[in-house]
C-alpha cells in the first residue's frame, strides 16, 4: 500500500484525540500521543498537510461543542476488511443520540459475528467516534469501552449525545 497519511491533534473535553487522514479520508483516530493512529499506518509517508485534515478537525470540534449529529468526513477503510468491515459500516450508520447492543448490531450487520465478538471488534475500531463504538452497549448497562478513560469517556460520550441523563456527577 502506498501513499501519506497527514496528522492532527483536538484538544476535546475527553482528552487529546488524534486523527490520521490519508488521501481517501480518515483511517484513524485515537487518544493520547500523536503517534498512536499511525502506528497502524505505518507502511504510509507521514506529511504536514493541514488542508487534509481541517475539514475532519472542524466536525469533531463541531461535535464536542453540540453543533454536530453527523459526520460527513469521508472514511478510508483499509485498517478493516471482511466481517469487522461490514459491522463497522453498519456501526457507522447508527444515529446521534441513540444506542444499540452488542447483539442488536451483529444482527443488524448481517456478518455471523456473536455478540461477544461484536465487542471484540468495538474495542478494536480503528476510527472511534466517527465510527461510534460509544453507541453500542451491554443489554444490562454500558458494556466496556477502551478509548480514552474507559467507560467514563464512554459515559461521557452518550450523556453529550443526549442518550443518558446527567448524573449529579455532572451537574
Amino acid at each position: 500500500m502506498m501513499g501519506t497519511v497527514a496528522f492532527a491533534e483536538v484538544q476535546t473535553p475527553v482528552g487529546p484525540f488524534v486523527l490520521a487522514v490519508t488521501e481517501v479520508g480518515l483511517a484513524a483516530t485515537g487518544w493520547g500521543a500523536r503517534t498512536h493512529p499511525g502506528e497502524r499506518l505505518s507502511d504510509l509517508t507521514a506529511v504536514d498537510d493541514p488542508g487534509r485534515t481541517a475539514f475532519a478537525v472542524a466536525e469533531l470540534n463541531a461535535y464536542f461543542a453540540g453543533d454536530l449529529r453527523t459526520f460527513e468526513t469521508p472514511i478510508d477503510w483499509r485498517l478493516t476488511s471482511g466481517s469487522r468491515r461490514q459491522v463497522l459500516k453498519t456501526l457507522h450508520g447508527i444515529p446521534y443520540g441513540t444506542a444499540v447492543t452488542y447483539g442488536e448490531l451483529a444482527e443488524r450487520s448481517g456478518s455471523r459475528v456473536p455478540a461477544r465478538g461484536i465487542g471484540s471488534i468495538m474495542g478494536s475500531n480503528p476510527i472511534p467516534i466517527v465510527v461510534p463504538c460509544h453507541r453500542v452497549v451491554a443489554g444490562n448497562g454500558l458494556g466496556g469501552f477502551s478509548g480514552g478513560e474507559g467507560v467514563e469517556t464512554k459515559r461521557w460520550l452518550l450523556t453529550h449525545e443526549g442518550y443518558l441523563q446527567p448524573t449529579l456527577l455532572d451537574l
